[in-house]
């Protein structure tokens, strides 16, 4: 099984040397579609052979804002990234917002639902697949337990192990149908976002979900080095 990685690791490097070192060593790039790697020009991919997926911008990103101005600025920004990947023919990795105070839950909830319904017409008209990850332990977050999955309907799902593993609910995730895998590891505490070996997950069940639901996956930990020991890794499991 080819593993990708996400540009994560490189995010102090230009795009265009990030994809020509990541696309030496796996057939799949995860680009953080924001900061240092935000795509400005499609073209840059088709000096590459590797399948492309974009990380949708998350920074400042809210789908289930109460202020419809910047719900509605979000979602722009949401089916923006879709345009491009529509462009390069990649799939999109998106957060699922968050509320800011508990009483105003079932308001945010509500417009979630009002972002959910456009995202998906946009992905629909623009032929492009999107997945929702899962979060870590950060208050007031959607999606951080098998249980919310209700929440995201019959849309994608993007496992990301580290976050799970924060939440203590992995096995419960791994049961789940998930499409599409961030990689990474922690000792259950901080999402550090460390390679393989250097925290406590066992990457053992995670890789038998992950060959069982035939989902994509990428390493997404903080740098080149880490990459590698995490192929490595991986590899023998």
């Amino acid at each position: 099984m080819m593993l990708g990685v996400s540009t994560y690791c490189l995010m102090d490097t230009p795009l265009q040397d990030a994809l020509e070192r990541l696309s030496a060593i796996t057939s799949l790039v995860e680009v953080v579609d924001e900061g240092p790697h935000f795509v400005h020009d499609t073209s840059l991919f088709e000096c590459y052979s590797a399948d492309i997926v974009l990380h949708a911008p998350y920074h400042g990103m809210n789908i289930a804002c109460l202020f419809e101005s910047i719900r509605e600025a979000t979602v722009k920004v949401m089916t923006d990234c879709f345009s491009v990947a529509a462009e390069i023919g990649a799939g999109v990795v998106m957060h699922p917002g968050y509320y800011a105070w508990e009483q105003e839950r079932e308001q945010a909830d509500r417009q979630f639902k009002k972002s959910l319904k456009e995202l998906c017409d946009a992905a629909r008209e623009l032929s492009v697949t999107f997945w929702f990850e899962n979060m870590g332990d950060m208050h007031f977050f959607n999606l951080q337990t098998p249980e919310d999955l209700d929440l995201i309907e019959n849309c994608g799902f993007a496992l990301d192990t580290g976050h799970a593993h924060i939440n203590h609910c992995l096995p419960g995730f791994l049961q789940t149908g998930f499409s599409h895998m961030h990689i990474h590891d922690n000792y259950g505490r901080k999402d550090t976002h460390s390679p393989v070996g250097e925290g406590d997950i066992d990457f053992i069940p995670v890789m038998a979900a992950l060959r069982r639901n035939h989902a994509s996956a990428v390493i997404e930990v903080k740098s080149f080095d880490g990459v590698k020991k995490s192929i490595r890794a991986l590899e023998i499991m």
